[in-house]
């Protein structure tokens, strides 16, 4: 069942949701095209809160990790082969990234916990709504699940520091919790405005380059015969672009929210991790 939503947005043209579904390959999950059309629904209806436009809500739903939304789809519907699927390319990640953040005594039952709650069944073992239905395809899903999985794991040791007496050691430190801070939906936001100020001051022709690679995903070599460039040059101004806006963003949280260069970091990599929101292509460090 898909996400309900509130938010009125204009409907998704057929011919773009069967666009969608296709690319996606939720056929070969028996993801039906009105189940994934929904999904899409609910994920366009979480993104825009009034004022979308056909064409706003087209272009954002052509930038989601439709394969990675397909297979999450698929899973919360109890499909076998897409949950076999999901397990086996999911599950050690998981696991490695619960060692990373919990004791090794306590890694395997934070890890599987979360895999009950996707798969849609609680502790009594009755069916409920499963959490893949809240993931609406902005990020992989791969980090949308390492931060749902950090959040339970914050959210466990402070139900517990809750009620451990202030003379008692507790048996795990917050501070080996997770990257996720208490502030995360603010740093989000933060980093969400700093974004969309810094491309705003681009000028048209590498705005038009950022939507021709991340929005139409279209290859360097075609970005570099629509803009009249060679695919070299294409690649190194794209390059440029991405270190613009990153350098942006980090003088825009510097100046107006007084950070230091460790609370920018800090910031940033929060919002690379978010579950709603993926700025991978823009905030991820520079490797040169």
């Amino acid at each position: 069942m898909a996400q309900s939503h509130r938010v009125s947005i204009p409907a998704i043209p057929d011919a773009v949701a069967r666009e969608l579904h296709r690319d996606s390959g939720a056929v070969s999950w028996d993801v039906s095209l009105t189940a994934f059309t929904e999904r899409l629904t609910a994920s366009a209806a979480s993104r825009f809160k009034s004022g979308a436009t056909v064409r706003d809500v087209e272009s954002y739903l052509r930038g989601l990790h439709l394969n990675d939304l397909a297979l999450a789809c698929a899973c919360a519907a109890g499909h076998d082969g897409a949950w076999e699927h999901f397990v086996r390319e999911m599950r050690p990640a998981l696991h490695a990234a619960a060692r990373a953040i919990a004791r090794p005594d306590a890694a395997r039952d934070l890890a599987d916990s979360l895999y009950a709650q996707l798969f849609g069944v609680d502790a009594k073992g009755q069916q409920r709504r499963s959490l893949l239905d809240y993931y609406h395809g902005r990020a992989r899903l791969s980090t949308w699940l390492r931060t749902v999985l950090a959040q339970r794991h914050i959210d466990a040791v402070r139900e517990r520091a809750r009620t451990v007496p202030l003379d008692t050691e507790s048996e795990e430190p917050v501070s080996r919790a997770s990257p996720v801070e208490p502030d995360l939906r603010d740093n989000v936001a933060r980093v969400q405005r700093a974004l969309n100020d810094a491309v705003d001051a681009l000028d048209a022709r590498d705005r038009l380059r950022l939507r021709l690679y991340y929005a139409q995903r279209l290859t360097l070599a075609k970005i570099g015969r629509a803009l009249g460039e060679h695919e070299a040059t294409a690649s190194r101004n794209l390059e440029r672009v991405r270190r613009t806006l990153r350098q942006e963003i980090e003088r825009r949280l510097r100046e107006a929210h007084g950070m230091d260069a460790a609370a920018v970091a800090s910031c940033l990599q929060q919002a690379v991790e978010a579950p709603d929101l993926d700025l991978s292509h823009v905030l991820a460090a520079d490797d040169s």
